[in-house]
């Protein structure tokens, strides 16, 4: 087991380096603590977030970052139409099985202002977002049992599958317009197993410019956490430092009617309620 509970990864206000930690203050919010300027302190981990020795010694959070470096994460994979209310909303079929996709590693970012960047292909106004439980993989597997998939999970936190919907619609294939740079912001906290024993009973909300626009349950999910992992591991080796997208609920806005699309100098939140913590990022979106 690890010896952190709510992890976090950052900049230290002490000495301007990046380092891991575990939250001084579990009970509180610190994505929204970030949006309101509050300080934020974390008791300093040695090591990575698969071995990490826990320390007395406590720093100042100057700059969240993923929790989950991209050198730690060799894949991302992802589950689209996982939620029955957004195969509803799109008036499609639920599907039989998984329907998988992958985000290459570089689509990986960090909960933070100006983190996501809208390349100049997507820059067409159908730019859109999608909020998800994230699970990260602790412990490498190949042929899991549904019964022993929470057994290989490091923790969780919270994601964006910010999608290009002009890409997405030219294809059949999905990868390429979910799979940008910067396309993939997850944390701010990693949270460990030992403080969500049931991953089906978490809240997924997205707010945009200060209003609600998805508020789901992954209750609904088509396909539970347990299942997704057993599938992506038939034949295949889940590493430890996979990440898993594990679908979202409806409100997209790309079935919103006026449509909503993501704005340069806009602000996308997600939450996930992970029991003591609700995680929370906070994207502004700028072009490049």
């Amino acid at each position: 087991m690890p010896c952190w509970t709510h992890l976090i990864r950052f900049v230290a206000e002490e000495d301007d380096q990046v380092h891991l930690g575990q939250l001084v203050d579990t009970s509180r919010d610190i994505g929204q603590d970030t949006v309101n300027n509050i300080p934020i302190t974390a008791y300093l981990i040695i090591g990575d977030i698969f071995n990490g020795v826990l320390t007395d010694k406590v720093y100042t959070v100057k700059k969240i970052l993923s929790p989950v470096t991209r050198e730690q994460c060799n894949y991302i994979r992802c589950m689209g139409l996982n939620y029955s209310d957004h195969a509803q909303e799109a008036n499609l079929p639920l599907p039989a099985s998984p329907e998988v996709f992958m985000k290459p590693r570089t689509a990986l970012t960090d909960p933070f202002p100006t983190a996501v960047t809208i390349p100049l292909c997507a820059q067409d106004g159908t730019s859109d977002y999608e909020a998800e439980l994230c699970v990260v993989i602790g412990k490498t597997g190949r042929d899991i049992p549904e019964e022993k998939a929470l057994e290989h999970i490091l923790g969780y936190t919270a994601s964006n599958d910010i999608s290009a919907r002009t890409l997405q619609l030219a294809t059949k294939q999905w990868s390429l317009s979910k799979g940008l740079d910067n396309s993939c912001p997850i944390g701010p906290v990693l949270v460990s197993t030992t403080e969500i024993p049931d991953p089906q009973k978490l809240r997924i909300k997205a707010l945009y410019n200060g209003k609600t626009v998805q508020d789901g349950h992954t209750g609904n999910m088509v396909f539970g956490v347990k299942q997704q992992i057993a599938a992506l591991s038939q034949g295949t080796t889940l590493e430890a430092g996979t990440i898993i997208l594990t679908g979202t609920p409806a409100g997209i806005g790309y079935f919103k009617r006026p449509r909503i699309h993501l704005e340069d100098g806009s602000m996308c939140m997600k939450v996930s309620d992970l029991r003591r913590d609700n995680a929370v990022e906070k994207v502004k979106n700028r072009r490049k």
